[in-house]
């Protein structure tokens, strides 16, 4: 994780594009500023980048099944539990499924676990639109080849 350019996911741990799932991970910092504000003597991962990484985590299933054509966003967080806290240094794996498609969006069904152990989960909805230029295109390249992300899910 990267907090700092809003980076959550390290390394895409396996992409089913015939069951519509993808399952991730991402290492918590160790320190980062964030944890001296929330809070101090206690750091915790706040909840909004926990959402943010389901978040980040869905959007990948999506631009893999759309064979990178077009760009998704988070548009709506229809639901989230929080369930445990999360702090610095933990291994995070993130799982998110598609639970609905519709014309320009989707809705997933995303959790946290660490160690097997559920703590988070959300609803959310994400819309997307097509690349709106060629250097976010090749950003997403990019971040892409950094994680992970399996070439072969965009053959035929």
């Amino acid at each position: 994780m990267q907090f700092e350019y809003f980076q959550m996911i390290d390394r895409i741990l396996d992409l089913n594009m015939d069951e519509k799932t993808i399952t991730v991970e991402a290492q918590v910092p160790q320190h980062n500023t964030v944890f001296e504000g929330h809070f101090p003597g206690y750091p915790i991962m706040p909840g909004v980048l926990l959402i943010e990484t389901m978040a980040q985590c869905s959007g990948w299933l999506l631009v893999g099944l759309m064979k990178f054509e077009r760009m998704p966003f988070l548009a709506a967080v229809k639901e989230a539990k929080m369930r445990g806290f999360v702090p610095p240094g933990e291994l995070l794996t993130v799982h998110a499924s598609i639970h609905h498609e519709g014309s320009g969006y989707a809705i997933t069904e995303a959790k946290i676990t660490v160690g097997g152990k559920t703590r988070c989960n959300a609803t959310l909805m994400l819309s997307h639109i097509p690349f709106p230029n060629p250097d976010l295109r090749g950003h997403m390249d990019a971040v892409a080849k950094r994680i992970g992300f399996p070439q072969q899910a965009l053959l035929p």
